[in-house]
């Protein structure tokens, strides 16, 4: 209990982090980092070699009054909505079919022509590298492919066309009519050399032009709207953008004047009624004054035949004006489209509803362009409806405000028409009529007279309307390309490929569940290593027979031997001979390895050796002396066998040595048996160190009798071999059986910087093995003391 006890007052390992240990883990794989940043330099090039190049350029439109002389009376509707919801409303407008169809009509862009460089076909607009004449051609129904073409000679050349693109070219003749895609064509000039060619559909070459638009503010909060355009074409990038801007600003115009002359329209059929109307009942007074020789009124009625007349005439022009509100409301209720423009007269529908009307066909319009990428029930069409119901129902407050205050002025007007025609009945009935007639001639006069005024007035207007927009900047080729970088892209490759080897790295070490070096056994485990035996130098035969041969004595890997050796002393010192018991977790940790170096190298020292090979289930050990297994250790306990007849001598290097004999039945039983025990017992008085090579701990329960009887318990853990796990079982052993005599021996280490603990023993502060002194003799190479030290430089130099 009191060695338990001991155990567990151990104090725990005291570790730092190393950062020249994490700078040489990286640095141990350097090439795995060289290897990826290659891979992806390399990936870079091919994708810039197969990545065609794409252009963009830009124009820049100003938005601006479409009617300066109408700017005062419309400056509350730029009150409704700011430049930012303009632009987006104008950027609909600029992909309208209309505008699209007007800029291709504007290009004239029939043919397309293209050459082959080393992986892409590239555009040669605007080169005609050979003219082509259409003879006949099917506007909608025709091949678009492409067509491949080589000269022959000066008269012919071979044409393969997009119906057969698998067939043998064709011979033609320059001139000769080729009948292909629906369509008569000639190639009437000579071809340089192998091209394709296609014929461009409006369709296609209009949604080329649409798809690469792309319209936003120039600036925050300013009216200048910046078109840009997206090709594989420098060229046909500028000229299609200027061509979109030039019909924008044309429909613009069109579209403002067609408005203006729809209020024309409406004031000259009012005018004409009018105009009828006055003819009429101007020949009806002069007849009547001349039946009835009326000469002059007298003041009183003249008075009221004046006023009679004012009002008529109002009341007339406010019927006018109640037949335009009105018309906007049946639109408003019936329609789901545009609505036409205001034709009120006097401006009262000017001003608030002029611009909500502006702004409600602006959203129908961009509601229209919309359809086009989203359908019926998606977000943005969604917003866009929201949008119109709230600005359609200011609309109709709006309306009905105006019909409420007009249908007042109405009534008014009546009434008073009513008391002045009342008044009329005391004076005598020819002159009753004769004021009917004047009032009704001059009431007429006065509307004519009016909208012949407003008619002229509309038609200035009309006349002074200027685009809504102006070009502020031409689109110029602009040949860099935004796809292609090949700064950005290599230096993309470069950080990517870095990040990759150094992942790499990590994830290695990540997944990584074996033991390396001394500081993670340190780490996970309170049981002292002895020593840290480096990996042989050479080859390493099945038998381990170099191994006990120690050709280099003066190897790193000898001395590392030797300090286990130096540390065995110190266990059980007061023992005159000492058990040694040598075993591991599983198979392949080199426990026989580590048994046969020990005994080599206590034999050199004269010290008294025999070695028992305690595995009996899979022993190899007698294969480095190259004894037979006939007998052995097996053999004695099973009483087939005495003592003598099964242990053997090694003459060359002072070994006795015991095989384990043939495989028994039940090797676990026999190492259980008294007889076991008396043969240590034998043993131990003869022998200076006896070493037991027993079976792995991990896998059966055979070295258990051996390890409590031994004086001195080696674990063997090897290096990238044992698993993490392996560390906890001597600690587990210590425990479960009183023991005090565990020490681990590190195998096979081989200074592997990839897999190192970047943590250090502080042994300053207690951590680590204080009890033994051992190292791993890394960085020690070029010391002098060992024979496969480096040679210096000079070395070299002098040699040659």
């Amino acid at each position: 209990m009191e060695v338990s006890d001991k155990i567990e007052e151990k104090k725990p390992v005291s570790q730092s982090i190393d950062f020249y240990k994490i700078f040489k883990v990286f640095l141990s794989r350097w090439y795995w980092i060289a290897g990826c940043v290659i891979i992806a330099l390399a990936i870079a090039r091919l994708n810039l070699a197969y990545t065609e190049p794409v252009y963009n350029t830009m124009g820049q439109l100003k938005l601006q009054e479409s009617n300066p002389m109408l700017s005062s009376g419309t400056s509350s509707a730029s009150q409704v909505y700011n430049y930012t919801d303009k632009i987006q409303a104008e950027s609909y407008v600029i992909r309208s079919q209309e505008v699209m169809d007007n800029a291709v009509k504007v290009l004239n862009y029939q043919i397309a022509y293209f050459y082959k460089d080393r992986w892409n076909l590239r555009e040669v607009y605007p080169l005609v590298p050979f003219k082509i004449k259409i003879i006949k051609q099917d506007t909608l129904f025709f091949n678009s492919g492409l067509y491949d073409v080589k000269p022959i000679d000066n008269d012919s050349f071979s044409l393969l066309t997009p119906d057969d693109p698998k067939g043998k070219p064709k011979r033609y003749k320059y001139g000769q009519p080729i009948s292909a895609g629906q369509m008569i064509f000639a190639i009437t000039s000579r071809i340089p050399t192998e091209y394709n060619f296609r014929f461009n559909a409006k369709q296609e070459l209009a949604g080329r032009i649409q798809g690469g638009l792309n319209v936003s503010e120039a600036g925050r909060f300013t009216n200048v709207m910046a078109v840009s355009q997206t090709d594989k074409n420098a060229t046909f990038a500028a000229d299609a953008i200027n061509a979109v801007m030039k019909e924008y600003v044309k429909f613009d115009i069109l579209d403002k004047r067609r408005s203006a002359r729809q209020t024309v329209d409406f004031i000259d059929r009012q005018l004409s009624f009018i105009t009828k109307q006055v003819d009429t009942s101007g020949n009806s007074l002069a007849s009547y004054k001349t039946q009835n020789k009326i000469v002059d009124l007298n003041t009183t009625t003249s008075n009221i035949a004046g006023k009679l007349a004012d009002f008529q005439s109002q009341k007339s022009l406010l019927e006018i004006e109640l037949e335009g509100i009105n018309q906007l409301k049946d639109q408003i209720n019936s329609t789901q489209g545009a609505l036409l423009p205001n034709n009120n007269l006097e401006g009262n529908v000017g001003g608030l509803l002029s611009g909500l009307i502006t702004q409600f066909n602006s959203l129908i319009e961009a509601r229209t362009n919309s359809l086009v990428d989203f359908n019926e029930d998606s977000e943005p069409i969604k917003i866009l409806d929201t949008k119109i119901r709230t600005v359609k129902e200011s609309i109709r407050k709006n309306i009905n405000s105006l019909l409420a205050r007009n249908q007042r002025t109405l009534q008014y007007l009546n009434s008073q028409i009513t008391t002045l025609n009342q008044s009329l009945n005391s004076i005598p009935v020819k002159e009753q009529d004769y004021i009917k007639l004047q009032t009704s001639y001059e009431v007429n006069n006065k509307v004519r007279s009016y909208l012949t005024e407003k008619k002229l007035e509309a038609e200035m207007n009309a006349a002074a309307v200027v685009p809504g927009a102006a070009i502020v900047n031409l689109a110029y080729p602009n040949f860099y390309s935004i796809a292609i970088n090949p700064s950005k892209t290599y230096a993309t490759a470069l950080v990517l490929g870095l990040a990759v080897g150094i992942g790499l790295i990590l994830l290695v070490r990540f997944l990584n569940p074996y033991i390396y070096d001394k500081e993670t056994v340190e780490a996970l485990t309170r049981t002292p290593i002895i020593g840290v035996i480096r990996k042989f130098p050479e080859y390493i035969d099945k038998n381990n027979r170099q191994a006990l041969s120690l050709s280099k004595p003066k190897s790193v890997f000898a001395e590392s031997v030797r300090s286990v050796r130096t540390n065995l002393s110190f266990m059980a010192s007061h023992k005159k001979s000492k058990t040694i018991c040598i075993t591991s977790e599983v198979s392949g940790e080199g426990k026989s390895f580590v048994t046969v170096n020990l005994a080599s190298t206590l034999a050199l020292i004269d010290k008294k050796i025999i070695l028992i090979a305690a595995d009996l289930r899979k022993s190899k050990l007698h294969k480095a002396f190259g004894s037979p297994n006939k007998v052995g250790l097996s053999s004695y306990l099973a009483g087939i066998e005495t003592l003598e007849n099964v242990i053997m001598h090694d003459t060359v290097h002072g070994i006795d040595f015991l095989p384990s004999g043939p495989v028994p039945p039940n090797p676990s039983e026999l190492l259980h048996t008294e007889k076991m025990k008396e043969l240590l017992a034998i043993l131990a008085p003869k022998y200076d160190y006896v070493l037991v090579d027993t079976a792995p701990v991990g896998l059966v329960s055979d070295a258990i009798p051996l390890i409590r009887q031994s004086d001195v318990n080696l674990f063997v853990i090897r290096s990238g071999k044992s698993q993490l796990r392996a560390a906890a079982i001597p600690e587990r052993l210590s425990r479960e059986y009183g023991l005090s005599n565990l020490a681990i021996v590190l195998n096979a280490f081989g200074d592997d910087a990839l897999h190192a603990n970047y943590y250090t023993t502080d042994y300053s502060r207690g951590g680590g093995n204080s009890t033994y002194y051992y190292s791993d003799y890394s960085g020690y190479a070029g010391s002098g003391y060992y024979d496969e030290d480096p040679k210096k430089w000079w070395e070299f130099w002098k040699k040659k």
